[in-house]
């Protein structure tokens, strides 16, 4: 104790080592923890928080991008001046010409005067003439458009390019920053958090910062700067007709705040849904085989639509708002205009203050304004939907790990002993602060000596194990190594020197070479060779064609549980570690390679600290110190004969495992003369445990390791950290040649929605087609200031403000509908094809899942972002391109009727609109393909890691898995700077064709006007309407990166769809036998499941109630409370239940983490034995409890076989002997069949296994 006082002296412990203010510490813990929860609904992250990760290199990038934006956005104000001499120059000219048409008039001396009369020669109206050569004009005018037009190219390329650049940068350090400070998490904290919720927000709300960073703020600068030069230009020129415009902006501020903060609102709850429903996916695709084998797909389907069901729900409401306040501000800008041309007129007319020209900067310039704030909404909708979804992310990254597993803190011990002491420990799981674990828990573990932790299930036993590692710091009381708190000690130094097997090992999705070397970077592959024969692993990897370099597939799923068990040895091995901690080491192998292997790690146990937890009592017999554990207290401690003179819990296990070993050899044979000592300590038993706690996520088939002999996957060299997850990848040629999909099909799934999208195209059409009507409209105007009547002009401009107030309320109503209307089928198709995509993935056969490509990870990526980018090519996306259409449509047709010349040369620039647009699609198609390639790889890696947190925890690998993790990211980076080339090239071609198109135009019009008589409103009239028309089609192949994604998508989808299973559980074929004599290909499979009762090895449970994982049992229909109870008590799992403070409504955790191994066994017989099935399997179904409870259940399980055809998997022989028959299984083949006496009796290979423990040969 002296030593932890002075370190507490010498050590600043302040922030993370409280260990001598327990008390606080756990307060402190709670306190942080409930703090965490009402962060959730209250943390905000302002616009500029977004780019808090940008380097100096991204900073001089945006600033440059800023200044191209800002740029490009005064090049429309500053052609506004060009276009109002030019108005004045065309009136001028048109006055001119009406003037000299007057029969009588003639220019002299450039003054237009009567001809007829001398008396009268010098009366004039003053009209100039004969100084105007307008063809000239527009000449130079067209010149002012070309240049202007080059200049928006190269600047709208820069723009888009460096913002696209720095963002990818940025995007890329959040996922760094993110995952790395994940994998800094406390074990904990990913008891609270989900790992599907998790990698959901790394690939799904990243991705809506990066939109939130990326080309829009760029493009919003740009607008936002048109916005203010225009209205700059409207009070330089004309500040009375400007402030009359502008009265209406606090109007269009209230639609755009409400816009805003409407939308934050919805998309943060709308992400909380799909992350809950991809937390569901998560969940149940890495618990399949548990799924199928219940029949509960049907089950699992409307558990993930319910989630779904609210993320639709507000995503409709989103767009509602979106609609019904775009079109308020849409129908507030009309009204304006309407103001505007009564005022400015009079001003024109009336007052005489403005010339038409300036008239119409005035009005252009905050029409210019006006327009670009409102086409700057959409980009507040993607900022704000980025700060939504930032919220979480940041709050993660900004949070302090209470255990940081990467801290460089800490003291290094120069020499470790190995002494380990629990000084009144007491330990409540943070996730569920009312259990007590540990109850004032003391004990010694002495240097160098082998301590083996005893007792009951759910004692503490492995709690223990887990502090020592130091996954969780004590509520009270604290543990040392060496006199020291290891809560002062360098966490990663701490862990560099603890070796660790678990019962339920994890394996990487790597080679098995690489699997060893976990255990020690430099490891050589003689020390590799080496640890596997210590393992007795080295013969069978031998007898592999790949031997070391073969792959264990996901989870270890190519591999039996005593190979993965081996392997994990031989990693604990290779390591060399001061302290030893085995957790049912020897659980999974047979008894011969137990003998062995715990002779390898009695050996590997002389001089260092090790401790064993055990069930089975042989294997703790030798040890130096057994401990008995009992309700989370020590309470005796000895060698195994003074624990046996005592008569305490160690006895009472020992006899009760005894009597078991005792039986079995009742009846012995002759030349039976094993010495009994040699028989209890030998013949032990195949056991695997329930599953495992680091929340790992699929079982896989066993048959396909039993298969791993013969036929082997090809070689996938994985000798760095990452090419495993490359090779897998590169594995996959029908992902990467899958042909976008028809738009027909897609729009098939739409097909219940058709009313709803009827209404919408013809909310769209309508509100397509306000843009050229206003074009006519102000065409129309402009050509009223040449009437030589002034009343006559006073009289068409008020007619024309009317209709400019009836196009307002238009536009408002148009909006609303195509807003709320295709916001509505959206949503429902993005929820149906969600739906579809995960009940096609549960109705897949279970070796698809044992495919690479088809890992949890990204099936639940997949299901996230496919389904989201589909409803790119409907949804909104059909609204805005009928609207653009319509738009193209009628501005055509009025374009053709007033001039079909002009109309003609104008709508040869519109291909090259087109054009752009289809090159950017079909890049973009590409570069979808290659992002979806390495986001999935990404997710790959994240999920493995968060997966298995608990071992990368435990062997200190998590910066192995971040260098992997980084080296993926890498490729996304270099994608993303070839994108941003090319989407800037076809945006600065797109925006600047609209100037060239004018510049042509206007020089062209400029000929037809003195040439042929054309009306100089008609120029306008025909430009206005085509270039509107232009711009509609570049605004709609402004859509095709979305569109060109979600083709891709949605061949993905179908796809999947399309696949049919060889074994279809929705299918309603099939004869409904239970086999008896029946071949079983030939039964309907839901009918046969629902006749079959499972209890494995390793048990599944999911995320809910104890009384919900109870009913999983019958998915058929309703399970009344009575019915989980009598289920309950047959397992003997009532009274446990019965003590907990929320009883059956307690949440069993992720993957069933908040329980221990033996709890959850008999959760998962409880569910077998609710279902009443036909028959049963028992597949080591009491392997993980201990004795007592193995005994009790036992009896339970020899209860519910009454009646039923039942068939036991056990290496525990003694749990079988009472069976019918016995057949004796090697290599796929029966080799021995009969009762156990009739077996013992012939002295073959079952009565070699009793007796000895020799293996099957």
């Amino acid at each position: 104790m002296s030593d932890s006082v002075i370190l507490r002296r010498v050590r600043k412990f302040g922030e993370e080592n409280h260990a001598f203010e327990s008390n606080e510490s756990d307060n402190n813990t709670k306190k942080a923890r409930s703090q965490d929860g009402k962060k959730d609904e209250h943390i905000q992250v302002s616009f500029f928080q977004l780019f808090q990760f940008s380097s100096s290199r991204d900073n001089w990038l945006m600033f440059g991008g800023t200044l191209c934006a800002f740029l490009h956005g005064m090049a429309q104000p500053a052609m506004l001046l060009i276009f109002g001499l030019m108005t004045d120059a065309f009136i001028e000219y048109d006055i001119e010409l009406q003037e000299l048409s007057v029969p009588g008039k003639i220019c002299v001396n450039n003054t237009i005067v009567w001809a007829n009369s001398s008396l009268n020669s010098n009366v004039t109206n003053g009209t100039r003439c004969g100084l105007l050569d307008i063809e000239n004009e527009m000449i130079v005018f067209a010149g002012y458009y070309a240049g202007a037009g080059l200049s928006v190219f190269v600047l709208g390329y820069l723009q888009i390019c460096f913002w696209v650049i720095a963002a990818a940068h940025q995007i890329q350090r959040i996922r760094q920053v993110y995952f790395r400070k994940v994998m800094r998490m406390e074990i904990s904290w990913f008891d609270c958090n989900s790992v599907g919720e998790l990698n959901t927000r790394i690939s799904d709300d990243i991705n809506k910062i990066n939109d939130a960073i990326a080309d829009q703020v760029a493009i919003f600068i740009q607008r936002m700067t048109t916005c203010v030069f225009g209205f700059l230009l409207g009070f330089y020129q004309g500040w009375k007709l400007t402030l009359v415009m502008i009265s209406v902006s606090p109007l269009l501020g209230i639609g755009a705040a409400v816009i805003g903060l409407s939308v934050a609102k919805l998309t943060s709850r709308e992400l909380k849904a799909y992350a809950k429903a991809g937390s569901v996916a998560d969940e149940v695709l890495s618990s399949i085989r548990t799924v199928a084998a219940f029949g509960g797909e049907k089950k699992e389907v409307e558990r993930y639509e319910k989630n779904l069901v609210f993320a639709q729900r507000w995503g409709i409401r989103k767009g509602m708002i979106m609609g019904l306040f775009t079109g308020y501000m849409w129908c507030i800008i009309f009204m304006s205009y309407s103001l505007a041309f009564w005022y400015g007129s009079k001003l024109v007319l009336d007052e005489g203050e403005y010339t038409p020209g300036v008239l119409l900067q005035v009005f252009f310039g905050v029409l210019v304004g006006a327009l670009n704030l409102g086409q700057a909404s959409p980009c507040l909708e993607v900022f704000a939907t980025g700060r939504a979804a930032a919220a979480n992310i940041f709050e993660t990254i900004d949070r302090k790990p209470i255990i940081d597993c990467m801290s460089e803190e800490g003291y290094k011990l120069d020499r470790v002993k190995g002494e380990i002491q629990f000084h009144n420990v007491t330990f409540h799981y943070p996730s569920r602060p009312d259990v007590k674990i540990l109850d004032n828990l003391s004990m010694v573990i002495k240097s160098g000596e082998t301590t083996a932790f005893v007792g009951p299930s759910g004692a503490g036993k492995s709690t223990a194990i887990q502090l020592i590692q130091r996954f969780y710091d004590p509520s009270e009381g604290m543990v040392t190594l060496d006199g020291h708190d290891i809560r002062s000690l360098n966490i990663q130094w701490l862990r560099s020197h603890i070796g660790i097997v678990e019962q339920e090992p994890v394996l990487f999705s790597t080679t098995i070479a690489e699997n060893i070397r976990y255990g020690r970077e430099d490891a050589t592959m003689e020390d590799i060779i080496k640890a596997a024969k210590e393992a007795n692993i080295y013969n069978f990897i031998m007898n592999l064609p790949l031997k070391f370099d073969t792959l264990v597939g996901e989870g270890g799923g190519q591999m039996s549980g005593g190979q993965k068990q081996r392997i994990a040895i031989a990693r604990a091995l290779i390591r060399n570690p001061r302290i030893l901690l085995l957790d049912m080491a020897t659980s999974a192998l047979d008894n011969e390679s137990e003998a062995i292997v715990q002779k390898a790690l009695n050996k590997g146990q002389h001089g260092r600290t090790t401790i064993t937890v055990a069930h089975r009592l042989s294997t703790v017999r030798t040890a130096d110190v057994i401990i008995g554990f009992e309700l989370g207290k020590a309470v005796e401690r000895g060698t195994h004969e003074e624990l046996l003179n005592r008569k305490g819990v160690y006895f009472t296990l020992v006899t009760l495992q005894s009597q078991g070993d005792q039986n079995l050899n009742e009846k012995p044979v002759e030349g039976d003369d094993v010495p009994e000592d040699s028989r209890l300590e030998r013949k032990q038993t195949f056991q695997r445990g329930s599953y495992r706690d680091s929340l790992r996520a699929s079982l896989r088939q066993r048959s396909k390791s039993q298969l791993s002999n013969i036929m082997q996957q090809p070689p996938l060299p994985a000798l760095d950290n990452i090419s495993a997850y490359e090779e897998d990848n590169k594995d996959q040629p029908s992902e990467e040649k899958v042909e976008p999909a028809p738009v027909m099909r897609i729009l098939k799934y739409n097909i219940p929605e058709w009313p709803y999208m009827l209404a919408g195209s013809f909310g769209a059409a309508l509100n397509g087609a306000v843009n050229p009507l206003y074009a006519l409209l102000f065409s129309q105007i402009v050509g009223t200031f040449s009437l030589l009547d002034k009343e006559e002009q006073r009289r068409q401009i008020n007619g024309l403000c009317i209709f400019f107030i009836i196009l307002g309320i238009m536009s408002f109503i148009t909006q609303f509908l195509q807003g709320y209307t295709f916001a509505k089928s959206g949503e429902l198709l993005t929820k149906r094809l969600r739906r579809l995509g995960f009940q096609a993935m549960l109705g897949q056969d279970i070796g698809w899942f044992d495919d690479a490509k088809n890992s949890p990870g990204a099936l639940t990526t997949r299901l996230a972002t496919d389904a989201s980018q589909v409803q790119a090519a409907t949804g909104t996306q059909i609204g805005m391109i009928v609207n653009s259409l319509s738009n193209i449509g009628v501005a055509l047709v009025i374009s053709f009727i007033f001039s079909w010349k002009l109309s003609l040369v104008i709508s040869c620039f519109l291909p090259f609109l087109a054009l752009s647009g289809a090159i950017q699609a079909r890049m973009l198609t590409g570069f979808a393909s290659l992002d979806k390639h390495v986001l999935e790889a990404t997710g790959q890696i994240s999920n493995e890691a968060l997966s298995n947190i608990r071992t990368v925890a435990g062997i200190g690998k998590e910066i192995r898995f971040i260098e992997a993790y980084e080296k993926a990211l890498e490729k996304l980076f270099s994608t993303a700077v070839r994108k941003a080339n090319i989407y800037g090239l076809c945006f600065g071609f797109s925006q600047g064709i609209v100037f060239i198109t004018n510049s042509a135009s206007y020089r062209y019009g400029g000929y037809l006007v003195p040439h042929e008589g054309l009306h100089f409103s008609y120029v306008f009239r025909v430009i206005s309407a085509v270039v509107t028309s232009g711009t509609a089609l570049g605004r709609a192949s402004s859509y095709t990166p979305n569109y060109a994604k979600a083709k891709i998508a949605a061949a993905r989808f179908f796809q999947l769809l399309d696949y049919c299973p060889k074994i279809n559980v929705y299918s309603h074929a099939g004869e409904k036998w239970i086999i008896d004599g029946h071949d079983s290909r030939h039964v309907n499979v839901q009918f046969l499941r629902s006749k079959i009762g499972i209890v494995s090895q390793e048990p599944i449970l999911f995320a809910c109630s104890i009384a919900d994982n109870i009913r999983y049992g019958d998915n058929t229909k309703d399970v009344p409370m009575e019915a989980v109870i009598d289920a309950a008590k047959k397992a003997q799992l009532h009274d446990f239940v019965m003590s907990l403070p929320e009883k059956y409504e307690t949440n069993v955790g992720a993957q069933g983490s908040q329980l221990s191994r033996g709890q959850k066994q008999r959760i998962a017989i409880a569910r077998a034995i609710l279902r009443n099935p036909k028959i049963l399997l028992l597949d080591e179904a009491t392997s993980a409890l201990d004795t007592e409870s193995e005994k009790t259940v036992q009896t339970a399980l020899d209860k519910a076989r009454e009646g039923r055809t039942c068939i036991v998997i056990a290496h525990r022989l003694s749990t079988i002997q009472h069976s019918d028959i016995i057949a004796v299984v090697s290599q796929g083949v029966v080799i021995e069949k009969g009762t156990h006496n009739e077996l013992m009796a012939q002295g073959g290979v079952y009565y070699k296994l009793v007796t000895t423990g020799a293996p099957i040969s």
